[in-house]
């Protein structure tokens, strides 16, 4: 997994690298523009594209003027450096950049005032304006050049981070700089990308490797991980031979009402595919039949207003919420199983009946999984006005409560009572379907049956559940929840 720094955290990475390695300021420098030109010129092929590069005149302007330097000297015909001059400083960097560019014979205007581009034209424009120091919203003439720049029917590429947007930290309900389609970043990505909020700023991003000394990089104060494929290769087990039904123990899957037994469905059926040695459904009378014809694997524990689990033991994973419904009866049930003392995996009504009572919260059983989304975790925790306040707070409950908040978007953030945060990277919009909410709490509680520790099986079960999705999003504009679910041991079986 990756480590996430903030960009102070970087800009140390930079300096260590440069003062270790050893290598030139200026080198480093060459080093991210040949990474970011590498990947500019597989999407821009066109060699006679009017292309604008807008650039600062601190280090990230000195990457713009490398950057138009190379695709000039890459057989790019119509290339022009526009020099932002609202500063009288300039880094020594973009100095000598300037000069190597100079060299080119590229055209090289200088705007002394934001209005001056108004008269640009361009097909696609390469943001280098500011880097990623900083924290506030634009002023002045920098966001009135912002403002300009998103006017343009032109494609916009930004250099490591868009002008303008915190690179972590509190994203500005009204962000008023770039508004990339994609940034190309250097050695890790922004902390904030992986918010919903950085959809203003940039509509994709590319990671690009420039060299930095990793092993300093994993020396610095973070807790915030990315994951990677390779750590699901480390955590993942093997099947081996003579084990048998037993081995791979009993998940519990407490779901489904009469009008929604597709939760209790998908659920079972992702509890299953995700390799749960057996799997009972304790749901409403109403939908045995379709359990047992759909799902003839799944045992069935009918479920009424009375219904208690007497020996909650014997099950090594229970999961209660999916389309449950909310009445006082099923929250009984789930007051009875807190009482109990064993983890759970809590998710949906359950998550809702649990915002009711915020004095059970604090009896949750240590290690228990809760997977809200956001609406819910608001239900639980208080009102959030952004996503990183939001984290901020699932971190410190998690400690707290010792449970893993597996909060659910695009990208998941997995909360661990250690204070570590795991970013989710799999999925697709594909995805966005009814029932996947039902599948992912399936695929944790099979894999906390098969004895996976808590944070484990969260981490596998959200990157298992994305990467469904992405394989099957190959060939499909959407894919359903039930469709995922099934391919989820295929998921699996290729992972290990």
């Amino acid at each position: 997994m990756q480590k996430l720094l903030t960009s102070p955290q970087m800009r140390l990475a930079d300096a260590f690298t440069i003062a270790n390695e050893p290598v030139s300021s200026i080198s480093l420098m060459e080093r991210a523009v040949h990474a970011f030109v590498a990947s500019f010129v597989q999407e821009v092929t066109d060699l006679s594209a009017n292309i604008a590069v807008f650039c600062g005149k601190g280090n990230n302007g000195g990457d713009g003027l490398g950057i138009a330097r190379l695709l000039s000297n890459s057989g790019y015909v119509h290339i022009t450096a526009y020099i932002i001059n609202f500063s009288d400083k300039q880094s020594n960097d973009f100095s000598e950049n300037l000069k190597h560019l100079e060299q080119t014979g590229c055209e090289i205007l200088t705007l002394n005032q934001a209005a001056g581009a108004k008269v640009v034209v361009a097909d696609v424009v390469i943001d280098a304006i500011l880097g990623s120091g900083l924290n506030k919203p634009l002023t002045e003439d920098y966001a009135v050049l912002a403002e300009i720049i998103n006017a343009f029917p032109a494609r916009v590429y930004a250099v490591d981070v868009p002008t303008g947007f915190p690179s972590e930290g509190i994203i500005p309900e009204n962000y008023n700089g770039v508004k990339a389609y994609k940034t190309i970043c250097f050695q890790r990505p922004k902390i904030n990308f992986f918010f919903p909020e950085s959809a203003a700023a940039t509509e994709h991003y590319e990671v690009v490797d420039i060299g930095l000394n990793e092993a300093f990089i994993d020396s610095q104060d973070s807790e915030i991980y990315l994951l990677e494929e390779k750590d699901m290769h480390s955590i993942l087990i093997p099947r081996k031979p003579f084990s048998h039904k037993g081995t791979y123990g009993h998940a519990l899957i407490i779901a489904g009402n009469t009008t929604t037994m597709g939760a209790a469905i998908l659920s079972s059926m992702a509890c299953l595919h995700a390799g749960a040695g057996l799997t009972t459904a304790c749901i409403p009378h109403s939908g045995l039949v379709a359990l047992n014809t759909v799902l003839p694997e799944v045992m069935a524990l009918p479920r009424d207003e009375y219904t208690r689990i007497e020996d909650a033991s014997k099950y090594q994973a229970i999961a209660i919420g999916c389309g449950m419904g909310v009445s006082a009866e099923n929250a009984g049930l789930l007051y009875s199983l807190i009482a109990a003392g064993r983890p759970l995996v809590i998710d949906a009504d359950a998550l809702n009946m649990l915002a009711e009572n915020p004095e059970l919260i604090k009896q949750l059983p240590k290690n228990s999984i809760l997977t809200p989304h956001m609406k819910e975790f608001d239900r639980l925790f208080g009102y959030h006005h952004d996503w990183w306040s939001r984290v901020q707070t699932a971190i410190a409950k998690a400690r707290e409560l010792q449970v893993v908040i597996v909060l659910k978007n695009q990208y998941t953030f997995i909360c661990a009572p250690d204070l570590k945060v795991y970013i989710n990277p799999t999925g697709t919009p594909a995805m966005a379907q009814g029932g996947m909410g039902d599948v992912l709490t399936g695929i944790i509680a099979a894999f906390v049956a098969q004895n996976y520790a808590a944070v484990d099986a969260a981490i596998l079960a959200c990157y298992v559940h994305g990467k469904s999705g992405d394989d099957l999003a190959s060939g499909r504009f959407v894919v359903t929840a039930a469709q995922l679910a099934e391919n989820v041991s295929r998921t699996i079986k290729q992972i290990l």
